[in-house]
């Protein structure tokens, strides 16, 4: 069982990995360089016609106010990436200071996330959503932009619910974290 949360992965061993390297900092640098980088921790979910995915993601970004658009990563050698590049729609689960467990579940390989105890349900136009989530956005994929080992999925924002009342869970440095004293 393996348990992945950065949005890196590393490429595997393979005869080009004697070639010479690409200009830029060695991945260990890069990687421990973006451990440092405090993150809100989500869980993206979708359902491309063949069953709910999703996975945890700390990549999560605001693009633009005018249209409402945000942006993701996903690495092409995730098992979610075909679903994400064949899917219409996705949903950004929030999860709250409490729900390490299901980022932990969604961010652990070679399991059915979806199994209890995961709780969820599908929104009236079809995509899975997790319950009792510190809120959700509901996105229309508008682009998948190559970018290395990953794509940047830059999608359009159309339906949104919000639990004001909630602290977010946060990754740093390997650890799951909560704000206190907010």
């Amino acid at each position: 069982m393996t348990v992945t949360v950065s949005s890196y992965a590393a490429p595997a061993a393979t005869a080009e990995a004697t070639a010479p390297a690409a200009p830029g900092i060695d991945p260990r640098r890069f990687r421990q360089a973006f451990r440092r980088y405090p993150a809100g921790v989500v869980v993206i979910t979708a359902d491309a016609g063949h069953g709910p995915i999703g996975f945890t993601a700390t990549s999560l970004s605001s693009l633009s106010l005018d249209p409402p658009l945000v942006s993701f990563g996903i690495g092409t050698t995730s098992s979610s990436w075909p679903h994400i590049e064949r899917a219409r729609t996705a949903v950004v689960n929030f999860l709250g200071a409490e729900q390490q467990g299901l980022a932990t579940t969604f961010a652990t390989s070679g399991i059915d996330r979806f199994a209890a105890p995961t709780r969820w349900q599908r929104l009236p136009e079809g995509e899975p959503v997790l319950d009792d989530v510190a809120g959700w956005l509901r996105l229309e994929i508008e682009q998948l932009v190559p970018a290395g080992d990953h794509r940047v999925v830059i999608a359009r924002v159309v339906d949104a619910r919000l639990d004001e009342g909630r602290s977010p869970l946060l990754f740093h440095d390997g650890t799951y974290l909560t704000l206190t004293g907010h």
